[in-house]
């Protein structure tokens, strides 16, 4: 006959084996991932070619949410509020994570200390993108219709207000010269409508936006923001090439989860992402996307956490050079 000691021990026992058996059942529901823009977007793009691979790896349904509004803050403190337990889970990038903490005065979370960082997915330069229709061609032809418009400015859109394009876009300015007056959106995808519309003549986008409208032959994208052109886009020169010297931008997107969440479910979450940016049709489709798949240390969460600072520090210093000061 067990003694009240070794009763309470094995009771003590037994709660411990069933605590490790829930933790080690993660997921055992449907996992909701937060895109804090509008559909169409890169963050979007990436959001859904992720979706299906997330499924698939960790045996549960994964619903992609949209919830776009202030540069991708909405959806952020969303995730930032949310619990911490695996199943609520941000699809970050440069705007709510490495741009808003620099531009936004009264921020609803701190993205340093808020989130989690489970992987990087991929990066993605940033480019100029004008209508099929338009006369321009190059960077210089840009600079010059934008001098010779006078007071009235050639109107370009963006993800947004203090986005990370946004930033890229007022550093570009700053390099050449041009006038052109900033249209902001809610999300990349956003402006995409006004500029097929014919409202706007052109856009300061990720890669993966503006090459699916070249592909469609209703775009076309005459300069990349990147260190050297991209195999996609051969015959479309860098800004370097064109005269901008130095002149490199771009977005990355990643997952990222609320801090607090069990050590368990970031394994499982960081296992899944590992697998997935190693795939070779993944990392086909992100460079079909004017992109490139993460690799090494950018697949783990020290590694995308230490990246997430240094561009932090990188957008203090695009916010200074643009003179844009926290709102």
């Amino acid at each position: 006959m067990l003694s009240r000691r070794q009763a309470l021990a094995a009771g003590v026992a037994l709660i411990a084996a069933r605590s490790a058996v829930a933790q080690a059942a993660y997921p055992d529901r449907p996992i909701r991932v937060i895109v804090p823009f509008a559909a169409g977007g890169n963050a979007d793009i990436i959001g859904r070619v992720l979706q299906p691979r997330l499924q698939e790896k960790l045996g549960q349904p994964v619903v992609v949410e949209n919830r776009p509004g202030a540069g991708g803050s909405v959806g952020a403190e969303a995730v930032a509020r949310a619990r911490p337990d695996g199943y609520t889970l941000l699809i970050g990038s440069n705007g709510p994570l490495s741009v808003n903490p620099v531009v936004q005065a009264r921020l609803p979370y701190d993205a340093t200390r808020d989130f989690a960082p489970v992987a990087m997915a991929m990066e993605v330069p940033h480019c100029l993108v004008v209508r099929a229709d338009a006369p321009y061609r190059t960077v210089a032809d840009v600079v010059a219709a934008s001098r010779a418009a006078g007071g009235e400015a050639l109107g370009i859109g963006t993800a947004g207000v203090a986005s990370a394009t946004h930033l890229s876009l007022e550093s570009f300015k700053a390099a050449t010269g041009a006038r052109l007056l900033h249209v902001p959106y809610r999300g990349g995808g956003a402006a995409v409508p006004d500029f097929l519309a014919g409202n706007l003549p052109m856009l300061f986008t990720e890669l993966s936006t503006g090459i699916a409208m070249q592909r469609d032959g209703k775009g076309r994208v005459i300069a990349i923001a990147s260190p050297r052109r991209v195999a996609e886009l051969p015959d479309v020169p860098t800004m370097i090439e064109q005269g901008v010297p130095d002149f490199t931008a771009g977005s990355y997107v990643g997952l990222l989860a609320p801090t607090g969440t069990p050590p368990e479910a970031m394994r499982r979450l960081s296992q899944a992402m590992a697998e997935i940016v190693a795939e070779p049709d993944f990392r086909a489709r992100m460079q079909q996307l004017g992109g490139e798949a993460a690799s090494g240390a950018l697949v783990t969460p020290e590694g995308f956490a230490n990246y997430i600072a240094q561009d932090l520090a990188k957008s203090r210093n695009a916010a200074r050079i643009a003179d844009i000061k926290p709102e």
